[in-house]
């Protein structure tokens, strides 16, 4: 599933759809899922986009970074399409499925497995299908215990001693659990075409499998069961969340190792030159990717591709996508600066949290191709979708 909008990521997806938003130097979020059913064994993909789909159809392309270019299966882009009874755009997450029907029916599947693009972790989808098919359960959700305070965020999955789900709950104000879903679910086909046809023939239903699918199988009497998955996992469905999830990367406490020759996550690279640090830099516990020029300082921060961070530049705890230019003087904190932003000499981008306190504090944005002006000054917690003037105070 990756025809999502992503409003919560703001001037990130205003022009791309949020599974092509550049993550950790070198990947999209879309990597991630690609390379799992890679990694898993499972060759037969189709990627639902919807939502600004140029860029992630051009960036999956083929599929061949992910060994998916093949004859028969393979990976295929399945945007909303007009057919013979009309057409119409994806309702939600069942309907989208539901209009793809036909081509789960050419590979006449015994399972179906039912994924978000985009979400960061590193997961073995076979183990999950083998729980599934040795326990004779209708469908089989992926659920990760969270704190009892976050509960309230997600959806919650009461379940029996034995893990079969009796209750499905969205955001409960007081959870009876804490394992929540990830999004993740293996159907056996004949249920999944059985449930969702009739969800399509129910004119009040929203069409999705947390608030429709899963409830009416909850209700039917249908066996579900959970896979409990411990490792980590990341919803980057807003601007802290993104932030957060790259300078995990950073981080020696988080075990999300990306240079794991077992668990490759495969991405498509442009073949840039190799970064450069001059005799100028200072750069400490950071990601700098091919391409980057780096005469300044960076600290805590991660570059994208072909990033250049001029002399007296400062970088900190931010994320600078590619081809962005911060000038000399200028000094960037606690933001995202997205693709192709040139941020001006002597321009200050984002607050120190310890500076204003946490109250109303938060990360800021600078979208795509934006020019900060020279001496400009732009505060925490905003989203800025225009040029800003030289010396000017936001």
């Amino acid at each position: 599933l990756a025809g999502g909008q992503g409003s919560r990521l703001g001037v990130l997806t205003s022009k791309i759809a949020k599974p092509a938003v550049p993550y950790g130097g070198k990947y999209r979020i879309i990597d991630f899922p690609l390379s799992n059913c890679v990694n898993s064994g499972i060759d037969t993909v189709g990627i639902l986009t919807q939502y600004k789909p140029l860029e992630l159809n051009d960036y999956v392309g083929s599929g061949k970074p992910w060994d998916l270019d093949r004859t028969n299966g393979g990976v295929h882009i399945l945007p909303p399409y007009q057919g013979q009874q009309g057409g119409d755009w994806y309702k939600g997450t069942a309907n989208a499925i539901y209009q793809n029907l036909e081509f789960i029916e050419r590979y006449d599947p015994e399972y179906v497995l039912i994924l978000s693009g985009d979400h960061i972790y590193k997961m073995d989808y076979s183990k999950m299908i083998n729980q599934h098919a040795n326990s004779n359960a209708a469908c089989t959700i992926a659920v990760l215990e969270v704190s009892t305070e976050e509960a309230s965020r997600f959806g919650i999955m009461n379940v029996r001693e034995d893990d079969t789900i009796y209750e499905f709950e969205e955001k409960p104000k007081h959870p009876k659990s804490n394992l929540a879903s990830m999004g993740i679910y293996v159907f056996n086909w004949d249920k999944l075409k059985k449930y969702l046809t009739e969800d399509e023939a129910n004119k009040n239903s929203s069409n999705d499998f947390g608030k429709d699918i899963i409830p009416a199988m909850v209700g039917a009497g249908e066996t579900l069961r959970v896979y409990r998955y411990n490792d980590y996992w990341k919803d980057v469905g807003t601007v802290d969340s993104l932030w957060e999830a790259n300078l995990d990367l950073l981080n020696p406490k988080i075990d999300l190792n990306l240079s794991d020759r077992n668990w490759r996550i495969y991405s498509r690279t442009t073949g840039m030159p190799p970064q450069y640090i001059s005799d100028t830099a200072a750069v400490e516990n950071s990601l700098v990717t091919d391409g980057c020029e780096v005469s300044g300082k960076l600290d805590y921060s991660i570059l994208f591709e072909n990033v250049t961070v001029e002399d007296t530049a400062d970088v900190e705890y931010s994320l600078v996508m590619p081809g962005a230019v911060i000038k000399k003087g200028a000094h960037v904190k606690y933001s995202i600066i997205a693709e192709n932003v040139v941020v001006g000499e002597n321009a200050c981008i984002g607050t120190d949290p310890a500076e204003v306190g946490a109250d109303g504090w938060g990360i800021t944005v600078v979208g795509e191709g934006v020019n900060i002006g020279d001496n400009a000054v732009v505060g925490h917690n905003l989203m800025i979708k225009e040029d800003v003037k030289e010396g000017e105070k936001i």
